[in-house]
């Protein structure tokens, strides 16, 4: 039996199977963070391609948030019928709607100037200095992701996931090597966290839905974070009502992993899922259906998350499927008969089909 093609529940919503559509910008919304046809299209097909979860690009909680030009929002109720059309195409096209919501801090380099993060550091010599958040900024933040849980619930996605990773705002805080605060957001392990504590504590009391949180496993430079710090993280995450950790690593500096290979980001995925028992996502350059099994099927991760492969494929659950030879439901206008695929609820088949293709005499 595949385990990436068996339904996984996390609390109330089950997935059709175990592979999702990780976040990944496509700098497509209007000037003011709208959806625009493109997203309809663009997650509609990978919907179709047969994937059970969809994530579209970050949502900025905030203006000056979004991680680059064209980025969707999710500041402001003007977002919400462009948000609540793209849920209906991902639901029609049969998988479940995830949003990421964050805030780029000091990584929104595009605008070169009012940026903010947990200390007065540059991303890089390239980069502005970002203003220093005071406890009323920080405040503001909190607030924002909030105000976004309640609008993602308003639009009718099925899950939430909270982005602390790639060296936006959150990571920044999370990590040593962005934030020099000497005050109750920084220092130790606890104090870098509390931001994040105080995020998902206000996040869980406006959404009862799967709960993510994405996180930057390795800053893989001296003296930032590694795997065995998010056993801290990981913990508290667990005991505050975080369902899973999407383990993706790096990007709070200007370094990267020094040998990098298909699954090289598992091990932390693996680590924080059987030290803390609490289920994980894997990501990073995982290429093929029986690269995904094999980290479910090894207790490893329980979920599997496809970035670039999905871009270059938006049918990557059948080609994983046809893989490892597992038959999975097609949709009817892909059959000889072209049966009409109603919008209210896709009649997907209740057994696998057969999909040899007949040429016709």
């Amino acid at each position: 039996m595949s385990l990436l093609f068996a339904p996984l529940t996390i609390r109330n919503i089950e997935f059709k199977n175990r592979i999702a559509m990780s976040p990944m910008c496509m700098h497509s919304a209007d000037e003011n963070g709208n959806v625009t046809d493109f997203h309809l299209v663009h997650y509609g097909a990978r919907a179709l391609g047969g994937a059970g979860l969809i994530f579209p690009e970050t949502c900025a909680v905030l203006p000056n948030g979004q991680l680059g030009p064209g980025d969707l929002g999710i500041w402001s109720d003007s977002h919400l019928p462009g948000l609540s059309r793209l849920v209906d195409v991902i639901h029609d096209m049969g998988a479940k709607a995830g949003v990421q919501i964050g805030h780029a801090g000091r990584k929104q380099g595009f605008l070169q100037m009012n940026s903010v993060a947990p200390s007065a550091i540059a991303y890089s010599a390239k980069e502005a200095v970002p203003q220093a958040l005071t406890l009323d900024g920080i405040y503001e933040i909190i607030q924002s992701f909030r105000d976004a849980a309640i609008r993602a619930s308003k639009a009718g996605f099925d899950v939430i996931e909270i982005h602390t990773a790639h060296g936006y705002l959150l990571n920044e805080f999370l990590s040593p090597l962005a934030n020099v605060r000497e005050d109750q957001y920084g220092g130790s392990h606890e104090k870098r966290y509390r931001i994040v504590r105080e995020i998902i504590d206000v996040v869980r009391k406006e959404w009862q839905g799967p709960l993510f949180v994405r996180i930057s496993s390795s800053d893989y430079f001296e003296g930032g974070n590694t795997p065995e710090d998010f056993l801290h993280y990981g913990r508290w995450m667990k005991e505050q009502g975080v369902d899973l950790i999407d383990c993706s690593s790096g990007g709070v500096v200007p370094a990267t992993a020094s040998n990098v290979f298909p699954g090289y980001q598992v091990p932390a995925a693996e680590l924080l899922r059987n030290s803390l028992g609490i289920k994980t996502g894997a990501v990073g350059l995982i290429q093929t259906g029986r690269e995904a099994e094999e980290i479910l099927q090894n207790g490893r991760a329980d979920m599997v998350l496809i970035g670039r492969e999905m871009l270059r494929d938006p049918f990557w659950a059948r080609s994983a499927a046809d893989d490892l030879q597992v038959a999975i439901p097609v949709p009817p206008q892909y059959t000889r008969y072209g049966t009409v695929w109603q919008r209210s609820q896709p009649k997907l088949p209740d057994a696998p089909m057969d999909v040899t293709v007949r040429r016709n005499k």
